[in-house]
């Protein structure tokens, strides 16, 4: 269970040690809190920017021969 407390005008939630480690976050980082079907995500990356790496990456891998030319 996490407590909310009161962070100046605003209301935050205090991580425990074993949280920051496994998400590998330091006091300062952002994090990114997702909707879900099954609820409420919090991750060190964004979501979004995700999706738009794979379709990249699609791209890349389908005109990796093209891609290759204009490197020259």
């Amino acid at each position: 269970m996490l407590k909310l407390t009161q962070i100046g005008n605003s209301v935050g939630v205090i991580l425990p040690k074993e949280v920051l480690v496994q998400l590998k976050l330091e006091k300062g980082d952002c994090v990114f809190l997702t909707e879900t079907p099954d609820g409420y995500v919090v991750t060190p990356h964004d979501p979004s920017f995700e999706v738009q790496m794979r379709a990249a990456e699609k791209v890349m891998k389908k005109r990796r021969n093209a891609l290759r030319e204009l490197a020259k």
